[in-house]
């Protein structure tokens, strides 16, 4: 089963989701997404290795190449953060340039859907603010709206985090 959240930064997703995976059970993995760059990344990612402390996640580090990734165990409850680092470091990175990002995150993404019983994935709402982008981040931008869109089709239950409420978008209260 797969579950999206989504919404605009600092609404609740994380939270949210490791909430979520503490109801659906063990074994939880935590995919981390996001690079470590500069002080403020390293802030960001103590912040949510302090959250995640405790509640019995192995965290696996895993910045590109999800169809790579095999999970130690099968019948596990999966949270991937965050589709948008995870798009970024996709498009960007010297091993991928030239490849289809957006085909190389949703390959990834069923790939590991197939390896677990749930799949919590986080993503950011993007392109809301009407565009005006040029260059590579109007590409950026183009690449996780498809991501978002192709995933939220694919997904179980969707909720958009607004303020820290959950809004149920597709599927049923879990």
């Amino acid at each position: 089963m797969i579950f999206l959240l989504t919404g605009g930064a600092a609404c609740g997703k994380s939270s949210y989701a490791e909430q979520l995976a503490l109801r659906l059970g063990s074994p939880r993995y935590y995919i981390a997404s996001m690079q470590p760059y500069g002080e403020e990344g390293e802030l960001r990612i103590r912040r949510h290795r302090a959250m995640r402390a405790g509640k019995g996640f192995q965290t696996i580090e895993r910045y590109t190449d999800l169809q790579g990734l095999e999970l130690p165990e099968k019948d596990a409850v999966v949270l991937l953060e965050c589709l948008c680092n995870l798009t970024a470091n996709e498009m960007f990175s010297p091993e991928a340039e030239g490849s289809d990002c957006v085909e190389r995150v949703l390959s990834g993404v069923e790939r590991l859907a197939g390896q677990c019983r749930q799949l919590i994935l986080i993503t950011n709402e993007i392109g809301g603010d009407g565009g005006g982008y040029l260059d590579r981040s109007g590409e950026y931008i183009e690449a996780l709206g498809r991501i978002n869109q192709a995933l939220a089709r694919r997904a179980d239950h969707v909720w958009e985090m607004v303020c820290g409420i959950p809004v149920l978008r597709k599927g049923e209260l879990v």
